[in-house]
């Protein structure tokens, strides 16, 4: 009996995987792979190895998707991916482009919308380093929102204080809000 193996993505912690997961389950998944990782490279994606490593070869099983971009950013990894899934006799299945790999059709899709994806992904990298130098260029502070000096002058003397209060530096960070690495800098440049 042949099986259908979902594998679902997200890039960041604020993107719901539970669409992807309710997709993958009404397309008769009987496993699903889930992971929160970047797209960009296959290197740290564990989950996805371990569903090309589940899937068996040539018994008709399945690999299900939701969208080529879940799968893959690149063309060239996308192809990597679907020639070894098609050298062992394993299909793709894409929910939302309705590609099924194994059809003439399908492959070309494939690769057109595979080419489309690379270019959008380039397009958001392109347009964010941009933002970022115009940013940069006017001045705005770039990364997390830093913490107001009353409260890494608070942090500082719960610190010098820690040996009669008994605040740990993790203590400290929990109570004034300043991360560790902010502390232990103005302690540096304190203590030159």
């Amino acid at each position: 009996m042949n099986l259908k193996i979902g594998y679902a993505r997200v890039s960041t912690i604020g993107q719901d995987l539970e669409t992807q997961k309710d997709l993958l389950e009404d397309a008769g998944c009987e496993k699903i792979f889930v992971e929160k990782v970047s797209g960009t490279s296959r290197e740290n994606r564990v989950k996805l190895r371990e569903a090309l490593d589940f899937l068996r070869p040539h018994q008709g099983d399945e690999l299900v998707v939701t969208k080529i971009d879940r799968l893959a950013r690149s063309v060239f990894d996308l192809h990597s991916i679907a020639n070894d899934l098609e050298n062992r006799g394993v299909n793709i299945i894409f929910l939302k482009e309705g590609l099924d790999f194994s059809t003439s059709n399908g492959k070309m899709m494939f690769t057109m919308l595979g080419a489309i994806s690379e270019f959008e992904a380039d397009l958001i990298r392109e347009r964010t380093k941009e933002g970022r130098e115009r940013a940069k260029k006017q001045g705005k502070h770039m990364g997390r929102p830093g913490r107001s000096e009353k409260d890494i002058r608070r942090a500082l003397k719960l610190y010098d204080e820690k040996e009669t209060n008994g605040m740990s530096i993790m203590d400290i960070v929990r109570t004034t809000g300043v991360p560790k690495a902010t502390l232990y800098m103005k302690l540096r440049q304190r203590n030159k």
